[in-house]
């Protein structure tokens, strides 16, 4: 049985001003924790069930850290998930270390994503087509929501995120990295199925509602857009995002 004052820490987690405090965030689901436990992330606790504590035993030799056995119910009652018959875990949050594309290398840039669920599929998308760093504006929603870290289903322990003002940071891609084109999504870009991609860059994606902000618009060297057939008014940033890195990845 947990004790009052595990459940309580575990319980704050769910809100952003305590992961920031204590610099920890919650991994939950077999599937994450898994992934989790081949990563190099640090983890403070691991609460599981019996079951997939036996399971997993063979794992948990990378690094030390305290193991609590947990019921399914109890599993439920102090995470976010609404069944949980597996583990959860308290990790340590990663610095917020500068990235930057490297040669042949693109990075995808994040303005106002405010969606935990949008971020944590744009995550998943980018690690599917081979993309490691997302650029997040300030304004964009926490890396470390359980929500993010749920949806992106094992993928936030291969892809890193970078928080910074984006005027700020196009601002040094464009003196320091001269000639790296910027590409952003706008209803009136280059039809996308027409457009030829460098060697390396950056993919811009807008707010869901919003589009990219002006601010950042400026730093952008080439439109593209998704052409519409229907009438849909507009895409999932989500969506948007798969489409885009598909298109990029057919050269």
């Amino acid at each position: 049985m947990l004790s009052k004052n595990v459940v309580k820490y575990l319980n704050s987690l769910q809100l952003k001003k305590y992961r920031q405090e204590h610099g920890s965030f919650l991994v939950e689901g077999a599937k994450s924790v898994v992934e989790l436990l081949a990563s190099d992330f640090e983890i403070e606790m691991l609460v599981a069930t019996d079951a997939f504590y036996k399971e997993n035993t063979q794992k948990f030799d990378k690094q030390p850290f305290r193991v609590e056995i947990a019921t399914p119910d109890e599993l439920s009652r102090v995470g976010t998930l609404q069944t949980n018959d597996a583990a959860l875990a308290v990790v340590k949050t990663k610095p917020n270390d500068f990235l930057y594309a490297e040669k042949q290398e693109y990075v995808l840039v994040l303005d106002d994503i405010r969606d935990p669920g949008n971020l944590g599929t744009i995550i998943r998308i980018a690690d599917w087509y081979g993309i490691t760093k997302i650029i997040c504006s300030l304004t964009t929603t926490d890396w470390y929501n359980p929500k993010v870290i749920a949806v992106s289903k094992g993928s936030f322990t291969r892809v890193r995120g970078y928080y910074v003002e984006l005027d700020m940071y196009l601002e040094k891609v464009r003196t320091t990295e001269q000639g790296t084109r910027i590409y952003g999504t706008f209803l009136e870009g280059k039809n996308i199925h027409q457009t030829t991609f460098a060697e390396a860059g950056y993919i811009v994606m807008g707010n869901e509602s919003n589009g990219i902000s002006p601010s950042v618009e400026t730093f952008i060297t080439q439109k593209i857009t998704i052409p519409r057939f229907g009438g849909a008014e507009s895409l999932n940033v989500g969506i948007a995002a798969a489409v885009v890195l598909d298109n990029w990845r057919r050269g």
